[in-house]
């Protein structure tokens, strides 16, 4: 008997299978084909998307630390996000260095003394050597991070720098050139906003940068100008948190729940201008900075005696 002789009367040869059968395995062939292209595309996309969100964050991290492009990749690709990057940056830039080899000797005394006698109008920087200082810095003249800057530098008063400041001061930044005066600049602006004992270094100096020759207390409008810098930059960053204890401890609030806020600093003013007081005294100006990081939102947790209201004293 043949194989032919053997199979079923019902069997089906391969050429006799039902054309409508083959059509539907096309049909499904070609489905699963267009679902798997879709599938790479979607995944192609998403990486792609990561991509431009990585360019952006390294563009902004460029921007506020003058850092090189590869550079910034690196400490955005070990610690994620881009605040923690410029963090890890601002405590450690030499950790993935590769623009500039790391500087071996002191920064120079002559280069230093160069770029002082560029600025100076006669034997200090003044008002338009000033103006041209942060012309090339890229800052505003009114831009907190100036106070830094003056404090950095032991200017003696606003808008007046000295050659032994100067030196003095770029070289214990380690800066000798306009492009590592703008990294520590960036810096400065950095621990301004988020270091509170940075904060309060600053802001002390600042009395007595904004007093006039021979004056105890601060000029009402001066106070009020520097308050006005000064407390929302120590906001945004957390250098004037909520501290929620006054014993040696000094837990911080870092919840936001309590502390100062920016409505306060209007309430402040209008207190000020209504007393109709002429000056700020270097107790009220200190004991400001205290009130504000204890004080409870609703005024109630504050030591009496130890207050700077019933010390302060207006001239």
């Amino acid at each position: 008997m043949t194989f032919r002789e053997q199979q079923p009367k019902d069997y089906l040869g391969p050429s006799k299978i039902p054309f409508s059968i083959s059509v539907l395995a096309l049909v499904v062939f070609a489905l699963l084909g267009v679902f798997t292209l879709l599938s790479q595309k979607h995944r192609l996309k998403e990486m792609s998307s990561k991509s431009k969100a990585s360019d952006v964050d390294i563009a902004s991290f460029c921007s506020v630390t003058g850092a090189s492009y590869k550079d910034a990749k690196k400490f955005l690709e070990k610690h994620k996000r881009l605040d923690a990057a410029v963090d890890a940056y601002y405590s450690n830039p030499n950790s993935f260095a590769t623009s500039t080899k790391p500087q071996t000797s002191a920064p120079s005394t002559s280069k230093l003394n160069a770029s002082f006698d560029e600025y100076k109008d006669s034997e200090d920087i003044t008002i338009n050597g000033t103006i041209k200082l942060c012309e090339d810095l890229e800052k505003d003249p009114e831009d907190v991070v100036l106070l830094a800057v003056a404090y950095e530098l032991k200017a003696p008063e606003i808008g007046r720098w000295t050659r032994k400041g100067w030196v003095d001061g770029w070289k214990a930044n380690g800066c000798d050139s306009l492009l590592a005066m703008k990294n520590a600049v960036a810096r400065f602006g950095h621990q301004l906003s988020t270091d509170s004992a940075y904060f309060r270094k600053v802001y002390l100096y600042t009395f007595d940068l904004g007093r006039t020759d021979g004056a105890r207390s601060l000029a009402m409008e001066t106070a009020q100008a520097f308050w006005s810098l000064l407390i929302p930059h120590g906001l945004k960053g957390g250098a004037l948190s909520h501290i929620s204890s006054t014993d040696s401890d000094d837990d911080v609030d870092m919840n936001g729940a309590e502390g100062w806020r920016p409505e306060y600093t209007d309430w402040w003013f209008e207190f000020l201008n209504e007393k109709g007081g002429k000056g700020v005294s270097k107790d009220t100006w200190s004991m400001f900075l205290d009130f504000m990081r204890s004080i409870d939102t609703k005024f109630e947790k504050y030591d009496m005696e130890g207050c700077f209201v019933t010390g302060m004293i207006l001239i």
